[in-house]
């Protein structure tokens, strides 16, 4: 599974990149040039831990529209990102680990 995470380190990339997942971060503005730079079309999800980074997902799925996509933040995403975006998860109430072992589906 390929992941990109963007925003500051909750923890998600490290336990994503613990199940099996090959991580891919992104700090800073989220443009679609630094998407597609860091292999958008071909990633298997993305991870926003920002919320103002949420212009990310639409501008991601635009370029992949099988994306996951998921916000880990404990702040709440803009309304034009909440019909596009597939998961939204507090950093209080679930820990980085659980989130990365839902979200990393093992090989068949």
């Amino acid at each position: 599974m390929k992941a990109i995470v963007v925003g500051p380190d909750r923890g998600i990339a490290d336990a994503l990149g613990a199940e099996g997942a090959e991580i891919t971060r992104l700090e800073g503005v989220a443009s679609g040039e630094r998407l597609e730079d860091a292999g958008v079309a071909d990633a298997d999800l993305l991870v926003i831990t920002d919320a103002g980074e949420a212009t990310a997902v639409p501008v991601a799925r635009e370029q992949n529209p099988d994306l996951k996509t998921v916000a880990y933040t404990p702040d709440s995403m803009p309304e034009f990102v909440k019909g596009v975006l597939d998961l939204a998860v507090d950093p209080a109430l679930l820990d980085p680990e659980t989130v990365a072992e839902e979200l990393v589906e093992p090989d068949s």
